[in-house]
């Protein structure tokens, strides 16, 4: 034997009667809430309808500021970081354009190493910077004055 049970049309009839108890007791039942929360409910419900509305802009004026020019022209500056990447990079968005090579240590001497494929860089410099550059691969940097003055002289060669 089987039974089929169909679903009728509409609401059961003890989900009608619950909804109607709960409405026509709904002020009890918010006071027995904030009773036993201390009265968060009602905040929480006040936070509630107040994070629904719209905000008001009280006299506030609000500028939306849009970069209108870009700088045509790149502004290349030689640059050593603090990990060692000597690099050209466009003071105006600090973006890298060329990759010279490195300061790295051997035997606790600090010196430079000019990105070539030799030195073990992936992407060597191009021709025309590698035959400005090349007196510089493996100088040594002893100290802080030094490679202030390295630096100096690489500008010049690059022209920057």
């Amino acid at each position: 034997m089987v039974d089929i049970f169909s679903k009728k049309e509409g609401p059961r009839r003890e989900d009608v009667v619950a909804k109607r108890i709960i409405s026509e007791n709904r002020q009890t039942i918010h006071r027995l809430a904030d009773q036993i929360s201390g009265g968060g409910f009602s905040r929480s419900r006040a936070a509630m309808t107040q994070a629904k509305e719209a905000p008001k802009s009280d006299g506030l004026s609000i500028h939306l500021l849009e970069r209108t020019s870009r700088p045509a022209e790149p502004e290349p500056v030689l640059k050593i970081s603090l990990n060692g990447r000597v690099v050209i990079m466009d003071a105006n968005s600090g973006k890298q354009l060329v990759f010279l090579g490195e300061m790295r240590r051997k035997n606790g001497q600090k010196y430079f190493a000019l990105a070539t494929k030799k030195n073990g860089f992936f992407s060597p410099l191009d021709e025309e910077t590698h035959d400005r550059l090349t007196e510089f691969d493996g100088v040594i940097i002893e100290t802080r004055d030094i490679e202030d003055k390295f630096s100096d002289v690489m500008k010049d060669r690059l022209g920057l």
